[in-house]
């Protein structure tokens, strides 16, 4: 559900800065890292969804996203949600295939869950 979010990459010093505006009733669906990041909802309200616990953020608010937890978000309200990892990949093309975990079927079907 991601052709209605509008994404802004950001790189610097080995940092990488996922800026994701998130319309009102859009679900980022849930994934998995491989390394622990931190999550910052710049603006707006979201359900974050972290393997099968629930909660309801309104920003501005910062947190860690550990590293294996599934996670997604659901914005209740327009929203602003900045992903923020350490890395060396500077191409916005190929970022998510070095942060983002393979798929499962747990992730699915929580993801599922969040629709």
């Amino acid at each position: 559900m991601l052709e209605s979010a509008e994404i802004k990459h950001h790189f610097a010093g080995g940092v990488y800065a996922k800026e994701t505006y998130i319309p009102a009733g859009l679900v980022l669906v849930q994934h998995k890292h491989n390394f622990d990041h931190l999550s910052f909802l710049v603006s707006g309200t979201v359900e974050l969804r972290v393997d099968d616990e629930s909660r309801t953020l309104t920003g501005p608010a910062a947190l860690e996203i550990t590293a294996g937890k599934h996670h997604g978000v659901k914005a209740l309200t327009d929203s602003v949600w900045l992903c923020i990892h350490a890395t060396d990949c500077t191409d916005h093309e190929h970022v998510d295939e070095v942060l983002i975990a393979p798929s499962d079927e747990n992730m699915l079907a929580l993801a599922e869950a969040m629709l």
